[in-house]
C-alpha cells in the first residue's frame, strides 16, 4: 500500500505531466512550423496559418471546458484530452495530403488545450499554484529542450514533431489514475483538498459560486491574450530569421533553441527559489520590458551570436513572467476558474501568433516586426501589473501560516486546503470556557488566619 506522502503527490505529479503534454505543442511551434513550410512546400504564410489552427484549437478546448470542468471530471477530461492529441497527431503526422494534416491538427490542438485546462485548474487547487505552475514549466522546457536537441538529428519531414507529441500524450495517460473523477449526480462533493486522492478537482465549493475578481480577471484575460499573441508572432518565425537572416544550419538553429529552453529552465528555478519576495507586479511589469527589449535584439539579429543572445535571454525570461502570470490568475479563485479562462486566453493569443508574426514579417520585415511587437509588450505590461498590484491573492483564514519570504499562505494558497486538527476550524463550534479561580497570596493568607494588612493598620 503507498504511503501517504506519495499518495499526496500523485495528484500533483499527474498534473505536471498533463501540463507538459499540454504545453509542448506551442513549445515546439517553430519546428512545427517550419517543417510545414519545408515538407509540405508551403510558404511563410500558410505554414504559420496551420501553426495558428493547431493553437486555435487548443484554445477553444480550454474555453469549452471552463464551465464543465466539475461535471466532466478531471479524470475523464484528461484522458478525452490526451486520445484526442494521440489521433490528431498521429493522423497529421501519417499523410502529406494538406487537409488531413490540418484536421490532425485541429484535433490535436484540442486535445492539448483540454489537457492543459484540466492541469491549470487542478494546479490552482494546489497548497502554492506559482510553486506548481514554475515546475509545470520546468517540465516542459526541459522536454522541449531536448527534442530541439534530438529532432534535426532524425531527419526531415513534418510528421516528427507530431509524433513526438502524440508519444509523450501517451506516456502521459497512466499518470491519469491519479486524479479524481467525475462526482456522480446527487452525492455532494467532499470537503477535501482538491488534488487529494479520491477528490473531484475544483469541487470544493457550489458550481453556483459566483466568478470573483470580475474585472481584474478580465483585464488579465485580455492583455495575457495580446502578450501571448506577441511572444509567439516572434517565436513563430524564428526559425526563419535564424536561418535566413542570421546564417545559421538547422542542426545549429535546434542546438540554439535547446540552449535557449535551458536557460529557461534556470530561470524557472530561479523563480521557484524567489517565490514571493518581490510579489507579482514587479517580475511581471519589469520582465515584460525585458522581454521587448530581447524581441527588438531576435528579430534585428545578423549574426549568429546575437542571435543566440536574443532567444537565450528571451526565453530565460519568458517562462519566469509567465510563471508569475499564471500563479496571479489561479489566486483569483481557487477553484480554478480564472486559471482556465487566462490559460486558454494565452492559447489563443498563441493562436494568433505565428500568422501575426508571418504577415508582419512579410509586411514590413523582421525589424519592423520586432519594434511592433515591442511595442505592444510595453503596452500591456501597465494593466498586468496593475492587475498584480491591486488584485492578487487570496483572504487570509484561520490556520494559515505563514511562508519563507514573508508572505501569507492564504496569499499563495487555496483557502480550501485541510487544516491540523490543533487549529480551530473556520465555522467550527465554539468551545465551553471553564471558569479558573485565581489563588492570590490574600486568599492563601485568610485562609491560614493571617492578616496582611500593613502595621500601621494594625496599631
Amino acid at each position: 500500500m503507498p504511503s501517504r506522502p506519495a499518495r499526496a503527490l500523485a495528484p500533483q505529479f499527474a498534473l505536471v505531466a498533463l501540463f507538459t503534454a499540454g504545453y509542448l505543442a506551442p513549445y515546439l511551434l517553430p519546428t512545427i512550423v517550419g517543417r510545414l513550410s519545408a515538407g509540405l512546400g508551403l510558404g511563410p504564410s500558410p505554414a504559420g496559418l496551420v501553426g495558428s489552427i493547431l493553437l486555435l484549437g487548443s484554445a477553444s478546448a480550454g474555453f469549452t471546458l471552463a464551465a464543465r470542468a466539475d461535471r466532466v471530471g478531471p479524470r475523464r477530461a484528461a484522458r478525452l484530452g490526451l486520445t484526442a492529441m494521440v489521433v490528431g497527431y498521429g493522423v497529421a503526422a501519417a499523410t502529406h495530403e494538406l487537409p488531413l494534416v490540418v484536421l490532425g491538427a485541429v484535433v490535436g490542438g484540442f486535445g492539448s488545450g483540454t489537457s492543459t485546462a484540466v492541469a491549470a485548474a487542478g494546479i490552482a487547487g494546489r497548497p502554492d499554484p506559482h510553486r506548481a505552475s514554475a515546475l509545470g514549466l520546468l517540465s516542459v522546457s526541459a522536454t522541449a529542450g531536448a527534442l530541439y536537441l534530438t529532432l534535426p538529428r532524425l531527419g526531415g519531414g513534418h510528421a516528427l514533431p507530431f509524433v513526438a507529441i502524440a508519444a509523450l500524450a501517451m506516456a502521459v495517460w497512466p499518470t491519469t489514475g491519479a486524479l479524481a473523477p467525475p462526482t456522480r449526480p446527487g452525492v455532494p462533493a467532499a470537503r477535501e483538498a482538491p488534488g487529494a486522492p479520491g477528490v473531484p478537482l475544483g469541487a470544493a465549493a457550489p458550481s453556483a459560486t459566483p466568478l470573483p475578481h470580475r474585472r481584474a480577471g478580465t483585464t488579465l484575460a485580455g492583455a495575457i491574450l495580446l502578450w501571448s499573441m506577441a511572444q509567439n508572432a516572434l517565436w513563430g518565425v524564428s526559425g526563419r530569421i535564424g536561418l535566413t537572416q542570421a546564417g545559421l544550419s538547422e542542426v545549429a538553429l535546434g542546438a540554439v533553441f535547446a540552449v535557449a529552453l535551458g536557460a529557461g529552465l534556470a530561470g524557472v528555478v530561479a523563480a521557484g527559489a524567489l517565490g514571493s519576495r518581490l510579489g507579482r507586479a514587479v517580475p511581471i511589469g519589469a520582465g515584460t520590458a525585458l522581454i521587448a527589449g530581447c524581441v527588438l535584439l531576435s528579430s534585428a539579429a545578423v549574426t549568429p551570436a546575437s542571435f543566440a543572445a536574443g532567444e537565450i535571454a528571451w526565453n530565460a525570461l519568458y517562462p519566469v513572467v509567465l510563471s508569475y502570470v499564471l500563479g496571479l490568475a489561479a489566486s483569483l479563485d481557487p477553484r480554478g476558474r480564472w486559471a482556465v479562462l487566462v490559460g486558454s486566453a494565452s492559447s489563443l493569443g498563441v493562436a494568433c501568433g505565428p500568422v501575426t508574426g508571418s504577415v508582419l514579417s512579410e509586411a514590413a520585415g523582421y525589424q519592423g516586426m520586432g519594434l511592433t511587437l515591442c511595442a505592444l509588450l510595453l503596452l500591456v505590461a501597465a494593466p498586468m501589473t496593475a492587475v498584480a498590484r491591486h488584485a492578487s491573492g487570496r483572504p487570509l483564514v484561520p490556520g494559515s501560516v505563514r511562508r519563507r519570504g514573508g508572505a501569507p499562505a492564504a496569499v499563495l494558497a487555496a483557502t480550501t486546503t485541510p487544516t491540523p486538527a490543533l487549529v480551530p476550524q473556520l465555522g467550527a463550534p465554539e468551545q465551553d470556557i471553564a471558569p479558573i479561580r485565581l489563588d492570590t497570596p490574600a486568599d492563601r493568607a485568610t485562609r491560614s488566619g493571617f492578616d496582611l494588612a500593613r502595621p500601621s493598620d494594625r496599631a
